[in-house]
């Protein structure tokens, strides 16, 4: 016969911090039930096979529903929302929610294991759920929280709170920020701007990109040399643009200024000195003098135009399409010329690309191992590179430009970005890949890389295949990308300014019940509808706003239960602890469900007919609800049949709350969730 054992567990304990808040939040909920939604949730959701997180209402609460005729898009977009979740962590009570990008916490991350590099994409993507707080905390936490590490890599942060304010509007908060903003930006300025050149400089390996091909010509061929990096300074000109905007939103006009000044002459060099007029393109350039194996690198030349391969028209990488990201150039001196080179088979074009240095460059290299910025297909790449082709897309060009790429080389290139989110056929991201063979080897290592969190798929979705253009006034562009050919495509139930925001588009007009042709919603109600799939400019009528933007004075719920400090309080202690699995991932924030990797507890080989795990809070504390999360393997490790909840009160164990000890949700995959009348609790414990 055999033995069924309880599984992984996490434990999260909450209680309200502003009870008086909960009537106006559970009110802003039941009016957006009120409208209705144009995709069946449930429906969408089963339609994908390749769940580990089968939380059907987190989804559902939390997330912008989406289909389209291609399956691999429509597929990565929902594993990419699980993928997020994988990597949520509720740090401590104090930071709130922070975001991993490996599953373990490598030596060098920061507190709860949190990284800057990917931070921006993680907070673009992060910015499209319907409560803001995940992203705020996370902005705050870079900020706020010991430990973080907000400069120890390249990253743009500012912007990213620009952007997350764009479509969660939050004065408050976004002006609270601004002192911390500056702060950074000038931590900053101080170790790496070079005043004489008026840029920054960075090395490749703290600009995410190790093992490049300007790296590899210096002494330190992993780190590389300082240099003025296209990325880089993009990154922090666009911080400086977004500082800006909000001191102006704070009405500190000579902040503004400033900044304004420092970003007008970031653009300034950047055009002037990483430009390349006979390669048509933007290159890193060496800060100093170098030597390595006997050839010369000069400062201030441009890659391939010192040194060993001096002369060599050869040397783009994709960084050079990073100022685009950001919407950074000025758009009448012909660099859009640079583009040309992305779909060239011979350049950056590759079935699982693009890759990251262009094919016939004298450097080009594809390694078993991480982590070679030397042609591989980098996610993180892919996703700038993307965003900045959307942009380009939308600019506006003198009269008589034209483009060397159009909007079908977006969606192809989208395409092949989903299709390479895959292994042995299921839903799934490591590091980097083989831009010919979409082959993870040497790039996904176990319990480090698997569903990695570096890059963003569900925002180049809703901002550059539907279209959704943020806007700080009462207003929303929508300007697809999407190929009016398809039959069909649907954005529902996205948050934007406090409403929830609808786009579809039915050619043929038989499957929304809307007639053909692209139709627009706010709340529920139609607001816009044209025949052709085309740019649209939304106006939000006056008094029409039924939910606020998800303000911090909102409820916000506290996990009681965490533990990523080391702090004595909360203890654990349970009565079995299995071989190879620990304690002290119950409570470390994250859930992930998966068999693999190890980031578990459970009571497998116990003798025991039950086991139990008590937390110990040292002190009482109010709680209102306990969530726990159990694997289920379907062989071993399985939900239990029965769980007991209780409380000590000094003398022996209770039941939880009104007296009910049972939860009546138990599932693996999910959270099961107990709720009961508000109790002041010290120690708690679960019997399974």
């Amino acid at each position: 016969m055999q033995t069924l054992y309880p599984p992984a567990l996490r434990v999260l304990f909450t209680a309200m911090a502003t009870v008086t808040c909960y009537a106006a939040a559970t009110a802003n909920v039941a009016a957006q039930a009120e409208h209705g939604s144009i995709l069946d949730k449930q429906q969408q959701l089963d339609s994908q096979s390749f769940w580990d997180n089968r939380d059907w209402d987190w989804y559902k609460e939390n997330i912008p529903f989406f289909e389209c005729p291609d399956a691999d898009i429509t597929t990565t977009y929902y594993y990419r929302w699980e993928l997020l979740t994988k990597h949520l962590t509720y740090g401590s009570p104090n930071t709130g929610y922070t975001f991993t990008e490996f599953i373990d916490r490598p030596f060098w991350s920061g507190a709860y294991g949190a990284i800057s590099c990917p931070a921006g994409h993680q907070l673009y993507e992060a910015r499209w759920l319907r409560q803001p707080r995940v992203a705020r905390d996370y902005l705050r936490y870079y900020f706020r929280a010991p430990g973080a590490q907000p400069r120890n890599y390249s990253t743009w942060l500012a912007d990213s709170a620009w952007a997350l304010n764009l479509v969660h509007p939050d004065r408050k908060f976004i002006v609270d920020l601004l002192p911390d903003l500056i702060k950074n930006y000038e931590g900053w300025e101080a170790r790496h701007f070079v005043p004489e050149v008026g840029l920054f400089w960075q090395t490749g390996h703290d600009d995410g990109m190790e093992f490049n091909i300007n790296s590899r010509q210096t002494k330190d061929i992993l780190r590389g040399a300082p240099s003025y990096r296209p990325s880089f300074n993009a990154y922090m000109w666009a911080d400086a643009t977004a500082i800006a905007k909000v001191a102006k939103l704070a009405g500190e006009n000579d902040v503004a200024a400033k900044f304004e000044e420092k970003a007008a002459m970031l653009k300034s060099k950047m055009q002037e000195l990483l430009w390349d007029t006979k390669r048509k393109f933007f290159f890193p350039a060496f800060r100093d003098n170098e030597e390595a194996d006997g050839h010369s690198l000069d400062a201030l030349s441009l890659t391939y135009e010192s040194g060993e391969f001096a002369g060599d028209s050869h040397g783009r990488e994709l960084i050079g399409y990073v100022p685009w990201q950001f919407n950074m150039l000025d758009n009448d001196k012909g660099f859009e010329v640079a583009w040309a080179k992305l779909m060239e088979r011979d350049a950056f074009m590759a079935d699982f690309g693009p890759t990251t240095v262009e094919r016939n460059d004298p450097m080009f290299l594809l390694k078993d191992s991480c982590c070679w910025w030397s042609g591989q297909s980098w996610p993180y790449a892919t996703t700038q590179t993307l965003k900045a082709l959307a942009n380009v897309l939308r600019s506006e060009l003198p009269d008589g430009v034209k483009l060397p790429v159009n909007s079908a080389d977006y969606v192809e290139l989208l395409q092949i970005f989903a299709k390479s989110h895959r292994k042995e056929g299921l839903p799934y991201l490591a590091e980097a890949l083989h831009p010919d063979t979409g082959s993870f080897n040497g790039h996904d290592g176990y319990n480090h890389s698997e569903h990695y969190f570096h890059s963003s798929f569900c925002d180049l979705v809703i901002t550059g295949l539907v279209g959704i253009q943020e806007h700080p006034g009462e207003l929303v562009v929508i300007d697809p990308l999407a190929p009016a050919t398809w039959d069909y495509f649907a954005l529902d139930d996205l948050p934007y300014h406090g409403r929830r925001l609808s786009v579809v588009w039915d050619r043929i007009g038989d499957r929304y019940s809307f007639g053909p042709g692209m139709h627009v919603t706010i709340d529920g109600k139609q607001v816009a509808t044209s025949r052709e799939l085309q740019r649209m400019i939304v106006p939000f009528a006056d008094g029409e706003v039924t939910v606020d933007s998800g303000s911090d004075d909102d409820l916000v719920r506290i996990n009681y239960a965490v533990n990523n400090d080391g702090d004595f309080f909360p203890r654990l202690s349970s009565s079995y602890v299995a071989s190879g699995t620990s304690l002290a991932k119950i409570n470390d924030g994250n859930y992930w469900y998966h068999k693999d990797p190890p980031n578990r507890w459970t009571s497998a080989e116990s003798s025991n007919s039950e086991d139990w795990i008590e937390v110990d809070f040292g002190a009482k504390r109010k709680l209102d609800a306990l969530k726990l999360y159990f694997l289920d393997d379907g062989a071993q490790v399985v939900a239990p049949k029965s769980v007991n909840v209780e409380t000590w009160d000094g003398a022996g164990w209770k039941p939880l709350g009104d007296g009910g000890r049972n939860l009546a949700n138990i599932a693996g995959h999910s959270a099961s969730l107990l709720t009961y009348r508000e109790a002041e609790v010290e120690r708690i414990r679960v019997t399974m």
